[in-house]
């Protein structure tokens, strides 16, 4: 007997493994189905909303959310246009639409059960967020409270949105439709004689874009901050569709009880919440403020749909998805009620039990557990997983002609060699791709042609998983009597294994996602022990029809979120940075996801006829697409639909330097946002000076001498592009005073100045070497933890006339007694005032193509040496 026991010809065994497969033409037959099944079941559900309610309904629906109410409402406030922090439209428009919302509430509410209490506070402070010391002045939010008269207590739930916007946007995505959604849900408990065991705080913030200032201000002045004990936060990153959970507590796993059994549409997932914290998303919200500044728990959810419109003046009232208005009020009126009612606002400190562990299933239910409940199941169904296996090749060896045991499982070990050969294949195919694409200039040629996914990266490594196992197939099919379908099963049960140390890996390194991987293990698990109590019952196994059926929930599960991904990840890859690698993201991604179900369906196509003809196409799909990301088809914008982001800025520059001199110059600084900004260079792009502007700027002067608008744009401005220009014309000018230089010893001075100017701050000072910052009037954060010059201040003011004043104080060597000390650059970003715009810059700004998009005002930047 050979290694692999041969007892037949090699004719009859021939024959004997090509009479059990299946006709050629079943295996594209068959990937169909699944096709089907994704296009009936997946998509469906992910586009599924209630129905709307209308006015004329509400006589018949007491206690619910109309929608059709929040739909006119939005359809006002998007009017209003603009709302950038500091401009007529934010504080006055749109906080006297708001004002008059609520008052209209109150005057038609439930006063015989309720109290109401409302403001408009105008906040200032200061903190360290971003690499940036951040300070405000007067920037308002409205705040209601209202709670019931019988039920009188002290531990508030506080639900929050903000009304202000980005620039040039009418934000109806981000975040009016939450402000709506807020009014009508304060409206349906105004009416209601539901009870309301704790009051309420709805916050309608006013400056979330401008570095979470408006939430600062709240949670840290005003007098209702300390009793709020839970949190709803509601943002956006896209115009509507279904808002996803993705952060809780942390460390309250009961908040998602809450959410689990009350939220009538659910959609979230750790994972998510993992993706978002560990800086895979390129946004934030207010829930980090309330966290980190007022210890306040809560649950933070957003739209995410068309991401496209984000930050644009397409994130307008007709392009919001129109089933979010009662989708997500529902939700939103769901969870305050039920979280006004839960009486673990009266003590959350004793509810601190970790971290929770959760995912909806198609959106159609939740799965709750505690993390401690999760290293359980994962650890019991990889044992369980395990196990099953060894049963099942034990009964493999029991059933096999003439094959001897070790034979099997000698062979079920190289299986699983070949199979991990597979994967490793699988995934180097698909990153090298990714590479590829990249290095050629075709990158994001899946931005606007999501499909183009399929054939880039799906395909690919479909191809590299099922390639090397089938030829091994076809190479040993004369060596062994093992049953094909027993081959098969060896595959499957290879991957397997594999998912399990996915599992382990994941467990150990503490992830909480490691649900993930064990949500396949279950359903696999599930399936070998019914194959194996059919097998001791009725002495067959039903492989193919038991396998394909079990294998059917979780391909829905992995499908729905790979999805849920694209349609969520791909738009932000648009704003992620000049120097990201979006196809490498979005390959890990789709490997990552595909692998799970993909592992358990490709071998299948193994017991189809010409199976190895039909797994290759998978790599002429591949070629195909690649060939298609190179012709008009896969080019990734598209005019007012998915368009390429640019910040350009119509920059004047003044720069006093040390031998007394003055420089001054002016053009457009042009921030590119994405990868792919050499599409321009022969256009808009042509007049561009050469790298070595910027790396002698960099060399002179603090960040590069770069007008930076916010911490996200430290990393990018090593891709800052600059054509000189004639020069801006300011609506106000920036006058820098020197009040007071005062030396506090031989070698402490202080230095005291205010600027007059805009309502947009950025101050950098670099301390000379030998010389540093000892304390200064903002937040000193920096300071304590010793951070390294430059450092980068951020100032924003709301309808403010007086100048900004600050002091720093200075310890410099006892040689240098007569400085210099520092080199302050102040610059000023002037955001909504497109009448200000010379000819010339709109001119500029008319270079770009219809396909691309430009973030565009106006800043000067001034440096002295002290």
């Amino acid at each position: 007997m050979t290694f692999f026991s041969i007892d037949l010809t090699s004719d009859q065994k021939a024959h004997r493994t090509d009479s059990q497969k299946w006709p050629w033409y079943g295996a594209p037959i068959f990937c169909a189905i699944w096709f089907a099944i994704f296009y009936a079941a997946v998509i469906p559900s992910f586009f599924s909303y209630p129905k709307m309610l209308y006015m004329r309904d509400e006589a018949n629906h007491p206690d619910e959310f109309i929608g059709e109410r929040a739909m006119h409402l939005l359809a006002e406030y998007s009017s209003i246009g603009n709302k950038m922090v500091g401009s007529i439209n934010n504080e006055v428009h749109t906080v006297n639409f708001i004002k008059r919302e609520v008052e209209k509430i109150v005057e038609q509410s439930r006063t015989d059960l309720y109290d109401f209490e409302w403001e408009v506070q105008y906040a200032s402070g200061g903190f360290y967020l971003w690499n940036v010391a951040t300070s405000y002045a007067n920037v308002s939010n409205i705040v209601v409270r209202i709670s019931r008269k019988d039920s009188p207590n002290d531990n508030y739930l506080l639900v929050n949105s903000h009304f202000d916007s980005e620039v040039k946007t009418p934000a109806a995505g981000d975040d009016g439709i939450m402000v709506v959604i807020m009014l009508e849900t304060l409206r349906v408990i105004s009416l209601s004689d539901r009870p309301l065991d704790h009051p309420v705080v709805f916050l309608f913030n006013g400056a979330e874009e401008s570095n979470l200032r408006g939430s600062h201000g709240f949670i840290t002045s005003h007098r209702w901050a300390k009793n709020c004990k839970a949190l709803i936060n509601l943002d956006s990153t896209g115009s509507g569709g279904r808002e996803v959970l993705f952060q809780t507590g942390p460390n309250h796993p009961w908040l998602m009880n809450y959410y689990q059994k009350h939220a009538p549409h659910p959609f979230s997932i750790t994972l998510a919440e993992e993706l978002f914290q560990n800086n895979f998303i390129p946004s934030d919200t207010d829930f980090r403020i309330f966290r980190d500044f007022g210890n306040v728990p809560g649950l933070d959810m957003a739209h995410a749909l068309n991401g496209y419109v984000y930050h644009t003046k397409f994130d307008n009232f007709k392009n919001l998805a129109p089933g979010t208005y009662q989708s997500t009020g529902e939700n939103v009126l769901a969870l305050t009620w039920a979280l006004a009612n839960a009486p673990e606002l009266d003590d959350t400190a004793a509810h601190e039990e970790g971290h929770a562990v959760f995912f909806d299933y198609l959106g159609w239910f939740m799965v709750v557990y505690t993390e401690a409940a999760s290293i359980a199941i994962n650890t019991v169904v990889s044992v369980v997983a395990l196990i099953a296996i060894c049963i099942s090749i034990y009964f493999m060896t029991k059933q096999n002609d003439s094959d001897a045991p070790k034979a099997i499982v000698l062979r079920f070990c190289v299986i699983f060699l070949v199979q991990l050969g597979a994967v490793i294949i699988a995934w180097g195919l698909t990153l090298i791709v990714a590479v590829f694409m990249h290095a050629v200039g075709l990158s994001e040629s899946w931005y606007y042609g999501i499909w183009m996914t399929f054939g880039l990266y799906f395909s690919t490594f479909f191809f590299g998983l099922g390639l090397l196992p089938a030829f091994y197939i076809q190479w040993t099919k004369h060596q062994t009597n093992m049953k094909l379908n027993d081959t098969i099963a060896c595959f499957m049960h290879a991957h397997c294994i594999l998912i399990v140390l996915v599992c382990v890996i994941l467990m150990c390194m503490g992830v909480r996602s490691a649900f993930f991987p064990m949500f396949g293990l279950f359903f696999y698990t599930i399936s070998v022990l019914l194959q194996l109590i059919f097998k001791l019952i009725f002495k067959k196994r039903f492989f193919m029809s038991v396998h394909l059926l079990c294998q059917l929930a979780p391909f829905l599960f992995y499908t729905f979120l790979n999805y849920e991904l694209l349609l969520v990840f791909v738009p932000m890859q648009g704003r992620d940075g000049p120097d990201s690698k979006p196809d490498m993201l979005l390959a890990l991604f789709i490997g990552l996801m595909t692998m799970h179900f993909a592992g358990f369906i490709i071998p299948i196509l193994f017991k189809f006829r010409k199976s190895k003809i039909f797994i290759s196409m998978f790599g002429v799909i591949t070629i195909i697409f690649i060939i298609l990301a190179a012709t008009p088809a896969g080019f990734p914008f598209k005019a007012e639909i998915a368009t390429q982001r640019y910040y350009v800025l119509h920059t004047e520059r003044v720069l006093h330097n040390e031998d007394s001199t003055t420089t001054r110059e002016s053009g457009f600084y042009i921030q590119p946002v994405d990868t792919r900004y050499s599409e321009l260079y022969d256009t808009t792009l042509k007049d561009v000076e050469p790298e070595s502007w910027l790396t002698n700027n960099c060399a002179s002067e603090p960040y590069c001498g770069l007008p930076l608008y916010n911490g996200r744009w430290l990393n990018w401005k090593d891709s800052a592009l600059w054509i000189y220009s004639t020069a801006p014309v300011f609506p106000v000018t920036t006058e820098l005073t020197d009040v007071s230089k005062q030396s506090i010893s031989p070698t402490r001075k202080r230095y005291e100045y205010n600027i007059k100017t805009g309502d947009r701050i950025v101050i950098f000072i670099d301390p000379k070497s030998n010389v540093k910052i000892t304390n200064w009037s903002v937040d000193d954060t920096v300071l304590l933890d010793g951070r390294s010059p430059p450092y980068f201040i951020n100032h924003v003011s709301s309808m403010v006339t007086t100048p900004f004043n600050f002091w720093l104080e200075f310890e410099h060597d006892a040689e240098n007694t007569d400085g210099p000390y520092f080199k302050m650059s102040v610059i000023v970003h002037f955001l909504y005032h497109p009448e200000y715009y010379t000819s010339d810059f709109k001119d500029f700004l008319d270079t770009f193509p219809d396909w691309s998009y430009t973030t565009d005002w106006l800043a000067s930047y001034e440096s002295w040496v002290f």
